[in-house]
């Protein structure tokens, strides 16, 4: 029985990256011998198993059939026969595919540590094609590495492009599409996910609503990038740099101008009520991938309420406090910071402005501190009962807004 350490901690180790997971293949052994050794077993299809201390993943080497369509259309064989070789052989990228033994020697029987040096995101074997999900996973590899200088091999972008034209990313389950999604939203550079998959012909089939964003023209003074669908790509870079690894703040932002792609025609390039336009189609899209209620409800604020917060300075007293009431700010402070840092994204998601300053969020967190300093006590105190202790604190709430931006001027 030999054990190995593979995938990614052995990819992100070279790369000086931290390791988060350590993953490893065990070759030359039955269940019974690890289950004899303590590991408890946790894989449903093939044997993979939890170390009895550690906690880490050790999975017995195994193959790989297909034998229908999408993710679960495999059947695996896992025997003390199967080689570290042939284990490593049903990995997606050669930078997945190296192993390293307990003495620290390298096995790369794919060149994966040629494609690290070269910089090369490029397929194991012709037999990426048979599982839909690895499109998504190359999407965000892209997304993670492409700030490294990595760039996806042309050969595996070809298999990619067939991968869609034959029809199989049709049978991606929703979880599987929103999972990789998240997770790329929480990376680098989210725009290299977006890129890679309208370069392959699948964001047209997984995210129309988007797909309908490029080539959308807006109004040059406030958008020098002109094109919506570029715009979105610099959102969600500006997104990641503003707020690293956070996929929430990632999806308002993916979402917040959704509305644009339905503008008429004749109103072009201005979008006048996109903002509200937005509304059906995120609702539809957040449906079909099985969102969660959190991320849906924070995309939906960011996406109707978005101006709002571009022209909180010259806003009412009472609107701002509408505003702060529609998202719970009030009693969840972490949802005003969330919606701000997506409306600080697209500020600075425009050609020229990605410094740009953004006080608007600096003012709304004074008026929340301000409306939030109103309670009920001194109202009840003076006998006041149900609904007029609401109607006196929304007023008196109002009116210490109102100082607070009073103080600022």
């Amino acid at each position: 029985m030999r054990t190995y350490l593979v995938g990614g901690a052995v990819r992100d180790k070279w790369l000086g990256r931290p390791v988060v997971d350590h993953d490893y293949v065990v070759v030359g052994a039955h269940p019974d011998e690890l289950l004899a050794l303590g590991y408890k077993p946790v894989g449903k299809d093939f044997p993979v198993f939890l170390h009895p201390t550690s906690g880490e993943e050790y999975a017995l080497a195994r193959t790989e059939r297909k034998i229908g369509h999408g993710y679960h259309g495999f059947a695996f064989h896992a025997d003390p026969g199967v080689t570290l070789e042939q284990d490593l052989a049903r990995r997606d990228l050669t930078i997945n595919a190296i192993a390293e033994d307990e003495n620290g020697v390298l096995v790369d029987p794919y060149g994966g540590m040629g494609d690290l040096e070269q910089r090369v995101l490029r397929h194991v074997s012709p037999a990426f094609v048979e599982d839909p999900v690895r499109l998504l996973r190359v999407a965000r590899f892209a997304a993670r590495f492409e700030p490294l200088g990595f760039a996806v091999a042309d050969e595996t972008m070809a298999l990619l492009r067939q991968m869609v034209r034959d029809g199989e990313i049709d049978h991606l389950v929703p979880e599987r599409v929103w999972a990789e999604t998240r997770k790329a939203l929480g990376e680098a550079q989210p725009s290299a996910f977006l890129r890679l998959l309208r370069d392959t012909g699948a964001m047209a089939v997984l995210f129309p609503e988007i797909d309908a964003l490029y080539g959308v023209p807006q109004r040059a003074e406030f958008h020098p990038e002109i094109d919506t669908g570029v715009h979105l790509e610099m959102v969600l870079d500006a997104a990641a740099r503003l707020a690293p690894g956070d996929d929430l703040v990632g999806f308002c932002a993916l979402t917040h101008d959704l509305g644009k792609a339905l503008t008429p025609t004749d109103e072009l390039p201005r979008h006048v009520g996109h903002e509200h336009r937005g509304v059906a189609p995120l609702r539809v899209l957040a449906a079909r991938l099985k969102v969660p209620t959190e991320y849906a409800e924070l995309a939906e604020l960011v996406c109707r309420e978005h101006l709002n917060a571009h022209r909180a300075l010259e806003l009412k007293p009472s609107t701002v406090l509408k505003l702060l009431v529609s998202l719970d700010a009030l009693r969840r402070p972490e949802r005003l910071t969330t919606f701000l840092t997506a409306c600080m994204a697209d500020k600075r998601g425009r050609l020229g402005h990605e410094q740009a300053d953004y006080p608007q969020a600096t003012w709304l967190r004074q008026a929340r501190d301000a409306a939030a300093s109103v309670t009920s006590g001194p109202f009840v105190a003076a006998g006041l009962q149900g609904p007029a202790v609401g109607a006196a604190m929304e007023k008196a709430r109002i009116e210490a807004i109102a100082k607070m931006k009073l103080c600022n001027t």
